[in-house]
């Protein structure tokens, strides 16, 4: 089975969690800093590569009331351009609460509330992944 990377996109941070050979649960997490989409599409491109990925899930940020919004559009858009540059899919994943959860995991874990920024979209990435992973296991 090839691994899944999970992503949770955003506009400077990118969340990235990639799942174990299995395909059972997340292993490595990081967070890249990049501000430009292309760019960022192409080192996930990469990193997909040296990883041995056959999947993207792209957390899709819906509103609470399951609408998309303008945030979720811009989901969408990055996920195709992440499709074309890879060539994997991209399957969508409702994110919501996700970053609101992985701050509480933060917090339980002890870290301070100025450290979360450098960790939370890794950890909101890797609840994208559990979840994902979840899910298949469920089917």
């Amino acid at each position: 089975m090839d691994r899944i990377i999970a992503v949770d996109y955003g506009d400077a941070r990118t969340g990235v969690a990639v799942s174990d050979l299995t395909g059972t649960m997340a292993g490595e997490t990081l967070t890249i800093q990049e501000w430009n989409a292309e760019r960022l599409a192409r080192r996930l491109t990469f990193f997909a590569k040296e990883r041995g990925a056959g999947t993207f899930v792209l957390g899709l940020p819906k509103n609470m009331d399951g609408t998309e919004g303008p945030r979720a559009q811009k989901a969408r858009q990055f996920g195709e351009l992440l499709e074309q540059e890879s060539g994997l899919p991209v399957v969508f994943w409702d994110e919501r609460r996700s970053t609101v959860e992985a701050h509480a995991i933060l917090h339980q874990a002890g870290k301070k509330e100025k450290k979360h920024r450098s960790h939370v979209d890794a950890v909101a990435a890797s609840l994208l992944l559990e979840g994902y992973l979840g899910s298949l296991r469920r089917e």
